[in-house]
């Protein structure tokens, strides 16, 4: 028997709703149906705007592949479970009333759940027909040959640079899940500048690797480039405008227009300041260490260790290190989200001390402040520990901050990138400081440790050490910075 193709189907199903198909609807009909049947091209993002009807497309789009392939696997994934669930009994309720589908519901209830379902289907498979998840659940051992990301990008989980790397990090199992040759389909709205729906590379935000990068996208805003509504029954020139005012530009661009936008204010704009590439070269000359970043030849150095047991407080354990050269330009070299492994808790002010003390090291750094408010009062005790097993001869400095951490980050920062004066390092653009500085506010509510850890390097005044430390044949000090220092002059010479 010869399959109906996806419009046909979702032709009969409005019909029997004594609806006719929008124009829009059909045109997203049209696209899934290719994706599915290119077996080389099978991963696809749908943003249409918001009350388009683009749920209730995919999900019939759902029981046409179950319709046409009843031994499909296909998991939907949502920000919230309950979303997902409804994407599930949005497809039940379907199959049981579509006359191509009704021979799909199985005989027993138990396979006809709230949250999964099982369709007649000839193979015995161990995962069920059709699967709702939430994103954080527990998805190993599963197998899909269709996966629906639905609103997987909501307001809670991306208003935040690490909120939003957390969200990757759990999107990025799927593909372990899926078969080989099996379809991905994303389908939302942007709530953040650092959407992950994105397909190829934005020269506006360089910092961060498209998600979705090289994905087949459709994209259907509210009004096309003439100016015309996508949906004119039911959004009318006048309503957009209504709906424009009331909801406000941002949210319109976003939800409306499906453009990135960045719901606050950008005050520590980050175009404003300047990438290199060049790395730290150590070398000696007339008896001493000299460090250059490229041609430029460095003489202080501001290190500063905002430390943190993330996994109580919420906060991130952030160390960054600036530079001045000749010119007295500032390089903000090196920063680093230092990360230990969950189960070490027992040890983990101990473990970061480490990568401070693998920091120090690679960075050539004769000092560090350690911010010493809170639980950092007994880490500089551990540090220089660390430090002196490890023959690393740099001084450790507590600091304790008392003033207004806005003020202190606004302070540090506004003057150098007003003048484009700060240099940083590309690698530090793979990090979230980026997007901690588009995001951050001086009402404060986001995440700002890496703002704090640098605004305390840019604050700092250098510390400079030469022979006031002891010298041992294996020891590792650094004293690149060009201070006054002891010298023997030669006097073995006949005049």
């Amino acid at each position: 028997m010869t399959k109906i193709n996806f419009y046909e189907f979702i032709y009969v199903w409005f019909k029997l709703q004594n609806q006719s198909v929008p124009r829009h609807q059909r045109k997203i009909a049209k696209w899934l149906s290719s994706l599915w049947l290119n077996q080389d091209e099978r991963q696809g993002l749908l943003m249409a705007f918001r009350n388009s009807g683009k749920s209730t497309v995919v999900g019939l789009f759902c029981a046409w592949v179950l319709y046409r392939e009843n031994s499909a696997r296909i998991l939907v994934m949502a920000a919230d479970y309950a979303l997902a669930k409804k994407m599930v009994r949005n497809v039940k309720r379907i199959i049981e009333q579509h006359p191509l589908a009704k021979h799909l519901k199985p005989a027993k209830l138990d396979q006809w759940a709230a949250d999964q379902f099982t369709v007649n289907r000839e193979l015995e498979l161990r995962d069920p027909s059709m699967l709702a998840k939430g994103i954080g659940a527990n998805i190993t051992g599963l197998r899909a040959d269709l996966i629906i990301c639905d609103d997987v990008e909501v307001p809670k989980n991306c208003d935040t640079a690490l909120k939003r790397m957390d969200m990757r990090e759990k999107l990025e199992e799927l593909d372990y899940i899926l078969t080989p040759g099996g379809m991905q389909l994303y389908i939302g709205t942007p709530h953040t500048f650092y959407t992950i729906y994105q397909v190829a590379e934005d020269k506006n935000k360089p910092e961060v690797e498209p998600f979705l990068l090289n994905f087949k996208k459709l994209e259907i805003p509210i009004l096309d480039a003439k100016n015309r509504s996508a949906w004119p029954e039911r959004f009318s020139s006048e309503k957009i405008a209504s709906l424009r005012q009331r909801s406000g530009e941002n949210k319109f661009l976003s939800q409306m227009m499906l453009q990135p936008v960045n719901f606050r204010d950008s005050v520590l704009n980050p175009e404003r300041l300047v990438a290199y590439n060049a790395e730290l070269e150590a070398t000696f000359a007339n008896g001493r260490e000299v460090l250059r970043l490229g041609d430029k030849r460095l003489l202080s150095a501001s290190c500063w260790w905002d430390p943190s047991f993330a996994a109580q407080s919420g906060d991130n354990s952030v160390i960054a290190c600036v530079f001045t050269d000749e010119e007295g330009k500032f390089w903000l070299h090196d920063l680093e989200y230092i990360r230990v492994d969950g189960g070490a808790q027992d040890n983990i002010a101990s473990l970061q001390c480490e990568k401070v003390a693998d920091f120090m090291e690679r960075n050539h750094l004769p000092s560090i402040r350690v911010e010493a408010n809170g639980i950092g009062k007994f880490l500089p005790g551990i540090l220089k520990q660390t430090l002196h097993r490890r023959k690393i001869r740099s001084a450790v400095l507590e600091v304790y901050s008392t003033a207004n951490k806005a003020a202190r980050i606004l302070e540090a920062f506004e003057v150098l990138l007003a003048e484009k004066a700060l240099n940083v390092h590309r690698k530090i653009w793979a990090t979230p400081f980026i997007e901690e500085m588009r995001d951050w506010s001086a009402e404060g509510n986001v995440h700002d440790d890496a703002l704090d850890a640098v605004a305390g390097c840019l604050s700092s005044e250098p510390v400079r050490f030469a022979a006031a430390l002891s010298d041992s044949k294996d020891s590792k000090r650094f004293g690149w910075q060009g201070a006054s220092g002891q010298f023997k002059a030669l006097s073995d010479f006949n005049v």
